[in-house]
């Protein structure tokens, strides 16, 4: 866990991703990041484009997205980007690679999607091996924009494998490159050695809710930042979901600030 402010975690984070997402963090006094789980890119946009003075960063799952056409695309992730621009925040395509190096290099840097030329952020599972990183790392290299990735260490559903010895496995090999790997996904904070500051993204948290029968688990943002120590809260159908979306954005851009306020006296 970290005690470290943003905005001195931002001056020195090994990756250059991780330091504009600290950077956005400290100056927008956010680390709420929304999780876009629509099938209805105009609804997405239109969505961001509300929210968006509220986030760090927005989760998306492209390949939910029933577009008609190759162009449909290009026209989507053009406007995201422009969003991502006018707001200040990042865009996390939550692709969750999971093949050998080869396969995950064509399916980051081509196929219909092309995300590694719009998504500042993606992530994979590390079962695969460090050949999953060099693949990704490849087709990141040939962006002129740096691209940063994160590994999944622990989900947020009920009775998935990660954790514990695989979350430690998974740390061992985001050693093997700091520079591109920028921290995980998981529920609680990871082990910091001299010179590591890994950025922890945890889904699964919601104000109210407990669960939603389908086997997630949901935590509150003061568990997850001020307990656990993780650093970006991700909320989907807690916001999306809701009668005032940005209302409720706010919500829980206050209270993940708080939490983190209170993880820094706390440390002191």
């Amino acid at each position: 866990m970290s005690t470290r402010t943003y905005k001195s975690r931002a001056h020195s984070h090994p990756t250059a991703v991780g330091r504009s997402l600290l950077s956005i963090i400290a100056a927008k006094k956010t680390n709420l990041c929304v999780s876009l789980d629509l099938a209805d890119a105009d609804a997405i946009l239109t969505l961001l484009d509300t929210l968006g003075p509220l986030i760090c960063c927005a989760k998306t799952h492209i390949d939910i997205l029933p577009f008609s056409t190759p162009g449909a695309i290009k026209t989507f992730t053009s406007r995201l980007t422009a969003l991502a621009e006018s707001h200040n925040f990042l865009i996390f395509e939550d692709r969750k690679f999971a093949d050998i190096g080869s396969t995950v290099k064509a399916q980051y840097g081509g196929g219909v999607y092309n995300i590694a030329s719009w998504a500042h952020i993606t992530n994979a599972h590390s079962v695969p091996g460090p050949g999953i990183i060099a693949g990704l790392k490849e087709v990141a290299a040939t962006i002129s924009e740096p691209r940063g990735l994160l590994l999944l260490g622990e989900m947020s559903s009920k009775g998935n494998l990660g954790g514990g010895d695989y979350l430690q496995k998974t740390l061992e090999m985001a050693r093997m490159d700091r520079e591109f790997v920028m921290g995980f996904i998981a529920q609680t904070g990871v082990e910091n050695k001299e010179g590591e500051d890994w950025i922890v993204m945890t889904p699964g948290v919601n104000l109210g809710s407990k669960g939603d029968g389908l086997g997630q688990q949901y935590n509150t943002p003061d568990s997850v930042v001020r307990e656990k120590g993780c650093d970006v809260i991700i909320v989907g159908r807690g916001i999306i979901g809701a009668k005032e979306p940005r209302k409720t954005a706010e919500e829980y851009r206050a209270a993940g600030w708080e939490a983190y306020e209170k993880r820094v006296e706390e440390g002191r």
